[in-house]
């Protein structure tokens, strides 16, 4: 029988803060071993030596067949959050019939340029693998489109370690070892029956529109039209308090699939818009746009974030989850850093929920992983 435990702790103590969320974690699995341990270190401003010290006693105490994790600004557990002070939070996990192969990955330079060590052969019935990265040691943006290509359909989920702002200084957690560059995660395969969702928080503004010119990342002409007339067009129409969002920040949704008759929530890849040049009638935007795509205008509000991550979510149950929210959610966003594990919490009732406040979140959109900003992606197990 599956079972799920988690748990979190504050205080300057790491290693004590350890120790009481294992026990918290650990206490519904009956004294089972537990097949998967993640564990989530804020270290504040003791570094990343106090919290590798804090992940290998969590290691030693859970005794999990395989533990992971990562430092973090904030992490989430027990059912809230904690920002910007130190804090452990633990997720145990029972999971007979799933095999659990621990992948710790490094970048090389090579010849032809940038080649990653590690990778693990995906077989037939591996089904979903979590993933914890150093944003400034390792390649996620390159990686993912080539997990794109080499295994179509495959979900990545998972987040950028974010405890600290300069390379070195991050760890990373696999089985005891402590890591300050790379990946590390799990693959999971077998009878898994996990599910992804990828909650980008936006909603849109005026209608769906077709790219009729663009030249890589600018878009110049949107239904026939310079794209910035019609941008101008859905601004305008817009009550003040929604363009008051607009001018807070303006994504764009890229529709992941043309042959759908209709776009709904979800079907998007969100991508901020950076700039507008009204002389060149040009929208830039973060990322490739090409002829023919649909495109949609977005805001992002809290109340809006809440509702996309809840529905997302609804309708089936899970009893223990791994949650990765953008470090720019939390009280960024919402009234609370508890936001996000709450709403989940509901969807899922009262399920064992951990994961962190991470630099950027990887999840799939539409059969391919990408990585987004301001995300909530969950990797949940029934």
């Amino acid at each position: 029988m599956r079972r799920f435990g988690d748990g979190l702790a504050v205080g300057p103590d790491l290693e004590g803060a350890a120790e009481v969320a294992v026990a918290q974690a650990c206490g519904p699995l009956d004294g089972t071993p537990p097949d998967l341990v993640a564990v989530f270190v804020a270290p504040g401003r003791q570094g990343g030596d106090a919290a590798a010290r804090a992940a290998r006693r969590a290691t030693e105490l859970a005794g999990g067949r395989t533990t992971f994790g990562a430092t973090a600004g904030g992490v989430i557990g027990d059912g809230r959050g904690v920002e910007q002070e130190p804090a452990v939070a633990v997720w145990a996990a029972v999971l007979p019939q799933v095999r659990v192969t621990p992948v710790r990955l490094t970048a090389l330079r090579n010849e032809t340029g940038i080649g990653i060590d590690g990778l693990p052969t995906i077989g037939s019935d591996d089904r979903v693998a979590a993933l914890l990265v150093d944003p400034y040691s390792f390649p996620v943006g390159g990686f993912l489109e080539r997990t794109n290509t080499l295994a179509p359909g495959f979900p990545l989920v998972g987040g950028l370690a974010s405890a600290a702002a300069g390379p070195g200084a991050n760890r990373l957690f696999l089985d005891g070892e402590a890591h300050d560059r790379g990946a590390v995660g799990v693959l999971l395969g077998g009878e898994v029956g996990a599910r992804t969702v990828v909650s980008q928080g936006c909603r849109p503004i005026g209608p769906p529109m077709i790219v009729t010119r663009a030249e890589r990342n600018v878009l110049l002409e949107l239904a026939g039209a310079p794209a910035y007339q019609r941008l101008a067009e859905i601004v305008t129409a817009l009550p003040p308090p929604e363009q008051a969002m607009v001018a807070r920040g303006l994504h764009l949704g890229v529709a992941m699939n043309e042959y759908a008759d209709d776009h709904g929530r979800g079907d998007f890849l969100i991508r901020g818009v950076l700039g507008a040049d009204e002389a060149a009638g040009a929208v830039v935007v973060g990322d490739l746009v090409e002829i023919g795509q649909t495109v949609r205008f977005q805001v992002r509000d809290a109340a809006g974030a809440g509702e996309d991550l809840a529905e997302l979510l609804s309708g089936a149950p899970a009893r223990g989850a791994l949650l990765f929210s953008c470090n720019g959610r939390g009280t960024a966003m919402f009234d609370s850093a508890d936001h996000d594990v709450r709403v989940a919490r509901s969807a899922f009732g009262d399920a064992a929920i951990a994961g962190f406040f991470a630099a950027g979140e990887i999840g799939p959109v539409a059969g391919r992983n990408h990585l987004h900003g301001f995300t909530a992606s969950v990797l949940a197990f029934p």
